[in-house]
């Protein structure tokens, strides 16, 4: 049964799963949520997670939420993109823990912010601090990867999608990748793996491309 997962391509956080799904060679399709527009806020989609969000991905009767829970159940009935002992798996999950803190939870507000609120509603200072915090999380990143191909493992993990779920995007957000050079190495190098699509060719946009 092919795995469907409720998305939207302007979600990072959907596109973690999505991709994770592609590289992994699953066969899955993308079902549609028009979140720009209440589609995540409506009554069926609440009883399919209460917590209003995307990514949902359904395979047969198991429904999952939250992105890294997706990323590992993918790993575990894979066998692909996951952790090959104990110690590795410890350090996957401290690098999606930092991205869920640091990264995606920094990256994806300040993208929204800046993109997609109204602009009576924006505000410079809290933009001006959300980049502060994302830049020095990058920088921990930069460091981390140098002299380094990945971030947990000497092959690619759910550790480097989770990271890089927001990092593809073209909305200008104040991420400079000139000024990581290992993060953009880094990114180049998770671009040309075999598979690899941009989020908005794995996943319907809910607004036209400018």
């Amino acid at each position: 049964m092919t795995i469907k997962l409720h998305c939207f391509g302007e979600s990072g956080n959907a596109y973690k799963a999505a991709l994770t799904l592609t590289l992994a060679e699953v066969e899955w399709e993308p079902v549609f949520v028009d979140f720009f527009k209440g589609g995540s806020r409506t009554p069926e989609f609440r009883a399919l997670n209460v917590m209003g969000e995307v990514p949902v991905m359904v395979d047969g009767d198991m429904v999952l939420t939250q992105s890294a829970v997706i990323q590992d159940y993918i790993t575990s009935k894979t066998s692909k993109l996951g952790a090959k002992s104990a110690d590795q798996r410890r350090e996957i999950l401290r690098w999606m823990f930092f991205d869920n803190h640091k990264i995606s939870g920094i990256a994806g507000p300040l993208r929204f912010n800046m993109n997609f609120l109204p602009a009576d509603k924006r505000s410079q200072d809290v933009n001006d601090y959300l980049l502060m915090r994302l830049n020095s999380a990058l920088k921990v990143m930069d460091t981390h990867l140098d002299g380094r191909d990945w971030l947990a493992s000497d092959t690619l993990t759910i550790a480097d999608i989770a990271c890089a779920g927001y990092l593809y995007y073209e909305e200008p957000f104040g991420f400079d990748r000139t000024a990581f050079p290992n993060v953009d190495a880094w990114l180049d190098r998770l671009a040309t793996t075999d598979g690899w699509k941009h989020p908005y060719d794995l996943m319907p946009r809910a607004l036209a491309a400018a």
